[in-house]
């Protein structure tokens, strides 16, 4: 589980294709690797990946193939630079939304609006998403924890302020970049419980309807 805080703006070392289905990725991030071990948890971009070596403060990932074709990741290069964010801890403060590493889907960078003390990006939404995005809520955009300032037809538009520009990869995204996406999942298990609702209601009438019907 993340926030959406990104701590460090690292740098792709290297992608290693292993097998038809699996790479490797390499990463430079001394900060979140001041403290990283084997098995330990890192947002890239917002994708949740495991650690599988730490040496001179860059660490290697593996990545499957399925990973690579439903996130941005599979653009990545060396040279790229990436958001990285280590895992939140019981005593970490949640200055963004919970955040799970778990890219629902890829949108673009449509525009960006330059302001006197921010800037306005508008980036694509996805069909399937949509109903998840709410206007002043919360959805993560390469790993990084924003407010939804405006809702279009297949869009949304966020305000990023000088420190986010600076700090993390969104102040580099031109127009046509693909991003990773990470709707709330509170949304999704509201939505869940609420068909699940329905399917018992569903059930019970048509057991009352039956039995009903033989009496």
């Amino acid at each position: 589980m993340f926030t959406g805080i990104v701590e460090e703006l690292g740098e792709v070392l290297g992608l290693e294709n292993l097998s038809e289905d699996a790479a490797r990725l390499t990463l430079r991030g001394p900060l979140v690797c001041g403290d990283a071990r084997h098995g330990d948890s890192i947002a890239v971009n917002g994708v949740c990946l495991t650690v599988v070596d730490v040496v001179d403060g860059a660490f290697t990932a593996d990545v499957m193939k399925e990973t690579l074709d439903r996130s941005a990741l599979g653009g990545l290069g060396p040279g790229s630079p990436v958001n990285l964010e280590r895992a939140v801890t019981m005593a970490t403060r949640l200055g963004g939304h919970l955040v799970q590493g778990h890219v629902d889907g890829v949108g673009q960078v449509l525009s960006r609006t330059p302001a006197e003390h921010w800037e306005l990006v508008e980036i694509s939404l996805p069909a399937a998403l949509e109903r998840y995005v709410v206007e002043k809520g919360s959805i993560a955009v390469d790993g990084v924890s924003l407010t939804v300032a405006a809702l279009g037809p297949g869009s949304f538009t966020v305000s990023l302020i000088p420190t986010t520009l600076g700090a993390t990869t969104l102040g580099r995204r031109a127009p046509g970049d693909q991003v990773n996406l990470e709707v709330d999942v509170l949304a999704k298990h509201v939505e869940r419980l609420l068909h699940l609702d329905q399917a018992v209601e569903d059930r019970v009438d048509g057991t009352v309807s039956g039995r009903g019907g033989d009496r």
